[in-house]
């Protein structure tokens, strides 16, 4: 396949994933029965769900208190679509680790967050668990946390917390995918950059700068804002992937030491 052809195929795709964006009439089938005019979680996928919560739970070898299980992003929403995971939070209060009241909280959270971010990455890494076609992906949220979601359902109480509305957001398509062009250009240039003294600072500038690039569109515009649809189109697409790749595999070659 020429480079050209890649280019138009890459641009097809990238076009694809955009359109997946618009909202669906229902919920997804697979996951919600509704009943009347409301949705309650299929049992199995509650049962499934509460397992996998389990099976990661047991690996993280530190007691605490869960407060809840829940559903989130678009499967909780009418924005479902195949590229849709199951984004499962296992909600928990930092604080309640916390026995001793002296200890910097804001530095506690900072480590604790740390803590379960790393493991919840290695789970992800070393599970591939689909859910009716469906990536799971584990998030441990503490209950404090902001979190913009229009739909996020409760699996251990069975019930919804923020039921989804039905919308029709107006999504920029054109203003999407040339923003994610210009980001996925600034991945290709560090990845093809010679320099490789200072490629990992730029890569957590532009990590950082993508986080709040995504963040103020979530605070201003919530889910369908083109910033977080952006964000969305870069994780579909792969470039994220090749973003957090390229930085680990420049973090390996450093601490080498060749034959």
């Amino acid at each position: 396949m020429s480079l050209f052809e890649e280019l138009i195929e890459d641009k097809e795709f990238d076009n694809k994933i955009v359109k997946s964006f618009r909202s669906k009439s229902t919920l997804c089938p697979v996951v919600f029965d509704k009943i009347n005019k409301s949705y309650v979680m299929r049992d199995e996928i509650k049962k499934t769900l509460i397992d996998v919560s389990n099976s990661f739970i047991e690996t993280l070898g530190v007691d605490f208190f869960i407060h809840d299980i829940v559903l989130t992003g678009s499967l909780s929403n009418f924005n479902w679509s195949e590229y849709s995971d199951v984004d499962l939070h296992i909600l928990i209060d930092m604080d309640e680790i916390d026995g001793d009241k002296k200890t910097d909280s804001i530095a506690l959270h900072t480590i604790m967050k740390e803590f379960f971010d790393a493991k919840k990455n290695v789970w992800n890494e070393n599970h591939n668990i689909k859910v009716k076609g469906f990536d799971v992906e584990i998030y441990v949220q503490d209950i404090n946390e902001k979190h913009v979601s229009s739909g996020v359902y409760s699996i251990l109480h069975n019930k919804w917390l923020v039921i989804p509305e039905k919308t029709n957001p107006k999504i920029d398509d054109r203003k999407i995918l040339e923003k994610g062009e210009e980001y996925a250009k600034k991945i290709d240039e560090l990845i093809n950059d010679d320099n490789e003294s200072n490629i990992i600072s730029k890569i957590d500038e532009l990590k950082l700068k993508l986080k709040k690039f995504r963040q103020s569109g979530l605070e201003s515009g919530g889910e369908y804002s083109y910033e977080n649809l952006t964000f969305k189109l870069l994780r579909r697409n792969g470039y994220i992937k090749k973003l957090l790749y390229l930085k680990s595999r420049l973090i390996d070659k450093k601490l080498s030491i060749p034959q």
